[in-house]
Formats: C-alpha cells, structure tokens, sequence
C-alpha cells in the first residue's frame, strides 16, 4: 500500500501537469456525473460480501454459488437500467447544465461515453472481486492493487509521448486499466473457485430479498455519493473548473491516505459478517471497537504529516498548486478522520439484513450536504464552506449510527463511546501538536522527515496509552517475537 500510494501521488501530480488545470478539472467533474452511480458499484459490492461472507461460515457452497449467479445476473440488469439513464438525462445534464468550455465540449462527451462503458465492466466484476474478498484472499487484493498502479504509471509516460487531445487518450487508458482490472479478478475466479461457474439461476424469493437489502443500501451510498460528487458540480455551478481542479487535488490526496484504511478494512469486513452469523456477539462489539480505532490509527498516521505541512507538501508535489487546494486538502483529511469511525458500524449494520430504519436515518443526513451547502454558496460563502458542512454532519451520523446499532444488535453503547473520547482526545492534541510545533518550521525534505517521524512517534505513543491492556500485551508479544526470531536468525 505504501508502493500504490507513492505512485497514486506522482501520477496525480503529473496527469494535472499533462493535462492542465482545466482538463483535469474537467475529467474530473464531467468523469464525476457517471461516477455518483458508481455508489451502485459499493451497494452491490457490500450486498455480495455479505450474503458470500456468511454462506462460508455456515459452510454452504452450494448456496454459495446460487447467491453468486443470482447477484451477476441482477447486477447486469441493473447496469443496463443505469446506462439508460446515463444516455439520456446524464447526456443532457452534462451538455446543457455544466459550465465546460466550447472548445472542449467534445473532448468532454468522449470522456463521458469511455466512464459509462467503464462502470459496466465494473459492475459485472462486481460479484468476482467479492468472492475474493469473501475467501479473505487479500494477497490477489494486494498485487492487483499494486498491478493497477503501475498500470497507472504506465499512462502517464504514454501520454508524455502522444500529442493527440491529451484527454481523450486519458480516458481511453483509464477505460483500458479498468477493463484489465475486471478481467484480473474474473479469471483469477474462475482458476480457484469453483463457486464462480455462471448458470442461470432465478429464485424471485431471494431476488426479492437481495433487492430489498441492496435497495434500502442504495440510499446510503446514494446519498455519500450525492455528497461527494454533488458537491463537486456545486462548486461547478457556482464557480469554474478550477475549483473543481483543486477539490481533485484534495481527494487525490485523501485517497492516497484513505486507500490504506479501506484495504485495511476490507480484510476486517468478511471477519464482521461471519461474527455476526455465528453468533458471537462478544467478539463482534470489540472487533468493532478495536478496528475502529485501528482504521482512524492507521489514517491519522498520514493524515497529521499532511495536514500540518499541507502547503509546503503541495508545492513540491505538483508544479502548479490551484487556488483552494490546500484549504481543501485539509478539511478533506478532517472530514476523511470524522469517516473512518463509522466504516465498522456500518459493516455491522449490514450483516443484520435490517437496514431500512438505520439508512433511512443516516441517508437523509448526509443528502442534508446538498441544499445546506446549495444555500450557503447562494449566499456567497466561499467554496471550502461546503466542507465545513460535510464534517458537521458526518460528526452528526457517528452519534445516530452508534444509537441506532444499540437497537439492531445490542450495541454497548458506553464501551463504544469511551474508545472514541480517547481518539477524540489524541486528535485534538495531534491538532496542537502539528499546528502549534511544527507548522511553518518545515524549510526542506530533511526537516519534513524528521518532523514528520516526531509526529508518528508521538502518535503512536498517545494510541498505545488508549488501548486496552489486552491489547498492549498482544502488540508487545508480536514485537518481542519477531525482535527474537531477527536475534536467532543473525547469531
């Protein structure tokens, strides 16, 4: 991950130097119209974990395998439906709604068309990379994560040595890695399990069944995906592509640090489903305790080096830094801590089936994102106001998603919310620590490593008082045995 995440930042620092300010923002929130269905991708993706992860542990192939043909054959269905829907009203929205310049306009429908065909690849793998995830085979995960990056590498050189319309080659390439990517998991499939053999199988019992579950998941993801990317034309609507160049630069950023707790918690995720169908709620509340402190752990790692030397960072990083960029960085970091305290509750939400009331709730929150930052815009706030709005109300769901899982599973509460008051004290002297020690006295790379190491010392420091005793006497067995095995090996 550290590898994906050093070629993540040097390819977005070189496509936005390839590209330009207002093509990459283009891509971005033109690519970003189809991207807001690629929330299906994640609701469907989350349905077939579940439904795979807890017909494991209950140790049914069979069953196994009817799920897996079910779900390709209505995720396919689905895809259709929602390629229809792209190439009428998205076609229309796209050419007579967003602010694109004249001169780029086709450039733009070309890019639109080559994420359209993207996401339907996508969508079919869909039940593939969840049958990996299921069997908890995280080292297929990793290398095609780390093939996929170096494909990513690839594009960039590619595009060094073409001088056609830089980004409709882009959007080809990235359509061509996508494909790759599908077609990795697919086969990877169908060598090891034999669960992965399609036949047509109809069952409108549990069709019905993993409609419903997927139907009430959709608002959840619809809705962080209307944050996300409803957001974005916002900040088209209300200002220029720039803007939209710059909010790219923060993802990308986020993403890189983000991609390491997501990988983290989807070898976590199969664990959760397969504690719940077994039973043994003990060891669901405190893996939920336990990786949700690991997950804002692991992102605060990077998230704190970043956020305190976010405009020196920046500047070395890309060649041309867009207005807002580095504001947007930071409130994204924020935002993206206030997040990863929710990824295991929602993951233990799921693997009950009974999700209505719980995304009926924590969906109308965050579609809250759109009119209140609509509204603020409208009164000329200034474009960062939108974030501020999101990490409100993302601090908003974690109070409703712990009270809401009390009710679905039993939740212990006061356990729960005492491992989070300790985060929220490290964080906040994180904050004073990286703003008040260290913000500004970075001049060059020896400075910023070595602050940067102080900083993950005294983070490490600070977890390691806050974690039970349990585990503080598993960390230091697994440090003492492997310091042991290195002294037995070099005598």
């Amino acid at each position: 991950m550290l590898f994906v995440m050093a070629v993540g930042l040097y390819t977005v620092r070189a496509i936005l130097d390839i590209l330009g300010v207002v093509d990459y923002g283009l891509y971005n929130v033109v690519g970003g119209v189809v991207t807001m269905f690629a929330f299906m991708n994640r609701t469907l993706s989350t349905s077939s974990q579940r439904y795979f992860s807890i017909e494991l542990a209950r140790g049914d192939k069979e069953r196994l395998n009817k799920w897996f043909c079910l779900n390709i054959t209505t995720f396919l269905a689905i895809g259709i439906i929602i390629t229809v829907f792209l190439e009428t009203v998205g076609l229309w929205f796209v050419n007579m709604h967003m602010t694109i310049p004249s001169e780029r306009l086709f450039a733009a429908n070309v890019v639109y068309q080559l994420s359209i065909i993207s996401f339907l690849f996508q969508i079919v793998s869909i039940p593939y990379l969840a049958l990996v995830v299921a069997y908890e085979k995280m080292n297929v995960f990793a290398y095609v994560g780390i093939l996929e990056a170096l494909g990513r590498l690839v594009i960039v050189f590619i595009l060094m040595m073409l001088s056609f319309d830089k980004l409709i080659i882009y959007g080809i390439l990235i359509l061509l890695l996508s494909v790759s990517v599908s077609l990795a998991y697919m086969i990877y499939c169908w060598k090891h399990f034999p669960e992965s053999k399609f036949y047509w199988y109809w069952n409108t019992k549990e069709m019905k069944e993993l409609l419903g579950f997927s139907g009430w998941h959709f608002m959840g993801t619809f809705s962080n995906s209307c944050r996300s990317q409803g957001i974005n034309i916002l900040l088209n609507m209300f200002f220029n592509p720039a803007i939209n160049a710059a909010r790219a630069v923060a993802y990308q950023a986020y993403g890189a640090a983000q991609q390491l707790v997501t990988n983290f918690f989807t070898a976590v995720k199969p664990q959760i489903y397969k504690s719940y169908a077994s039973e043994q709620y003990e060891d669901l509340y405190k893996l939920i305790n336990r990786s949700t402190m690991i997950c804002t752990f692991l992102l605060s790692l990077l998230v704190f080096p970043l956020m305190s030397n976010t405009e020196i960072i920046l500047g070395w990083w890309l060649k041309e830094v867009p207005e807002y960029a580095v504001i947007f960085t930071q409130l994204v970091l924020l935002n993206g801590l206030v997040d990863s305290l929710n990824l295991p509750m929602t993951a233990a939400a799921l693997a009950t089936g009974k999700i209505r009331k719980y995304e009926l709730w924590l969906s109308t929150i965050t579609l809250l994102n759109i009119p209140i930052s609509y509204l603020v815009l409208k009164l000329g706030a200034p474009p960062y106001a939108a974030m501020l709005v999101s990490i409100f109300l993302a601090s908003v769901c974690v109070l409703v998603r712990a009270y809401l899982l009390k009710g679905m599973i039993q939740f212990p509460m006061k356990p729960y919310f005492t491992m989070a008051l300790k985060v929220l004290v490290v964080t906040i002297a994180m904050f004073v620590v990286t703003n008040w020690g260290i913000r500004g006295r970075v001049i060059d790379l020896f400075t910023l490593i070595i602050f940067s190491i102080v900083i993950e010392i005294v983070l490490i420091v600070l977890y390691a008082l806050i974690i039970g005793k349990s585990d503080r006497n598993f960390i230091y067995y697994i440090v003492k045995s492997k310091i042991d095995i290195i002294r037995y090996r070099s005598t």
